[in-house]
């Protein structure tokens, strides 16, 4: 997850005015035939004062009208009450039908968030990763990174927790913390790199009893039914420094990123998707997970736009890795192998040249795991243990979990002779490194 993503009413006026001119009176173009001009007789001063007492009136009248219906409209009236005047073609108030959430219309999301913290857990990841030394040789150095978990459910015997594959990628050792800030160890569940999900286990009886009585399994939501504009919370363990809340609204919908290896369209966010935040939840203004917080942008000129994996899109495949056995890393010198050399075939190469994502197969280790399994070469691995392979990393992760004299099953693409792929699933019985 690099380059430059990273892991985040105008009313008409009336048509009768009062101050309207009366037609002037006409005569005939004869000049002999006009009549001289009656005298106006002056009316008495009372009379006339009379009349402009009239006229002040009549518009003080108007004006107070006027200025009394702007007021109603925008205050209401004196009482307190909204008058609505029952007119034709306006719609009576029970017949139209709101669709809105208290939760929407409030700021506050503090209940959602108090609700939803005893769900989330921080995730320390200790790796060893090999780095090229000042003299130019490789040495093995300890790196510690911090992403988010969310619990999602549990068995008889573990507490599952689901985040991303890059997350837990490369982990000698896992260390889930609670709410209550107590920490134990967990393994890996299972993983699926190519929707960049994973789920770990932590074994209940390594859990005290208040922790167990502070923490709670999450309610799951349906991201098939979000609108652009919607509000969302997210929540994650940004920085390391335990878990923090943004919020935001869904910018879009069934985003495409091209990043290699990379297979799930997104839901795309304004709220703050910081280092750390991901495998976190994003939540909906109901408080349920509808999304799990993956990537955001890594560019000067782009602020607010981070993305998370729909729920309703990864429930399938958190349910698969939630029944997986548990497995631990086994040391070095009792790894099983393929007995194979193989080539990363990238989306760009799968395009190019037809072929399905996964490892070729460019040779066959004789008297290897696969050479006994009849696996040929120019065969593509496709799976391995239900694990979907997209490069020769992803399968030597997961090699790692399995022994020498283990039996897997390993799906492969072979090519038949009309230039298509067919699907076999072989099992293979691992062998040890020559």
């Amino acid at each position: 997850m690099e380059n430059q993503y990273n892991y985040y009413n105008t009313g008409e006026n009336d048509s009768n005015n009062i101050f309207d001119e009366q037609p002037k009176s006409s005569y005939g173009q004869n000049s002999s035939d006009e009549k001289p001009p009656k005298r106006r007789k002056k009316l008495p001063k009372v009379v006339a004062i009379a009349g402009s007492a009239i006229l002040f009136g009549v518009v003080a009248s108007m004006t107070f009208f006027a200025a009394s219906r702007i007021a109603d409209k925008l205050f209401g009236d004196s009482g307190g009450q909204n008058v609505i005047e029952e007119q034709e073609g306006i719609p009576d108030s029970s017949n139209i039908k709101l669709k809105q959430s208290s939760s929407i219309v409030s700021s506050d999301v503090s209940e959602i968030v108090q609700k939803n913290m005893p769900s989330m857990v921080s995730i320390t990841n200790m790796s060893v990763q090999e780095v090229q030394s000042f003299f130019g040789g490789i040495q093995q150095r300890e790196s510690t990174s911090g992403g988010t978990g969310i619990i999602v459910g549990k068995n008889d015997t573990e507490l599952l927790i689901v985040t991303n594959n890059h997350v837990i990628e490369g982990a000698q050792t896992l260390t889930v913390s609670f709410v209550d800030d107590k920490s134990v160890e967990g393994s890996l569940k299972g993983t699926d790199p190519s929707k960049d999900l994973a789920v770990v286990a932590v074994p209940l009886d390594s859990i005290e009893d208040s922790t167990m009585e502070a923490i709670q399994t999450i309610t799951i939501g349906d991201s098939t039914s979000l609108q652009v504009g919607e509000p969302v919370i997210a929540i994650g363990n940004a920085l390391g420094y335990g878990q923090s809340v943004t919020k935001g609204i869904v910018s879009a919908l069934n985003r495409d990123l091209e990043m290699e290896g990379f297979d799930s369209k997104l839901i795309q966010t304004d709220a703050a998707i910081n280092p750390g935040n991901s495998g976190g939840a994003l939540l909906n203004a109901n408080g349920e997970l509808i999304g799990i917080n993956t990537v955001k942008v890594n560019a000067n000129a782009v602020e607010g736009m981070g993305y998370a994996i729909p729920i309703s899109d990864a429930n399938e495949v958190i349910q698969a890795l939630m029944n997986r056995t548990t497995r631990t890393k086994v040391p070095e010198g009792e790894q099983g192998y393929l007995g194979i050399q193989g080539v990363d075939v990238t989306s760009d190469s799968s395009q190019m040249y037809n072929m399905p994502t996964g490892v070729y197969i460019a040779e066959v280790i004789k008297k290897g795991g696969a050479d006994k399994a009849g696996i040929s070469k120019g065969s593509i691995i496709t799976k391995f243990d239900g694990i979907t392979i997209d490069s020769m990393a992803t399968l030597q992760e997961q090699l790692k979990y399995f022994r020498v004299g283990e039996e897997v099953e390993v799906v492969i693409q072979v090519p038949s002779s009309n230039g298509e792929y067919e699907e076999e699933t072989v099992t293979v019985t691992l062998g040890q490194r020559s």
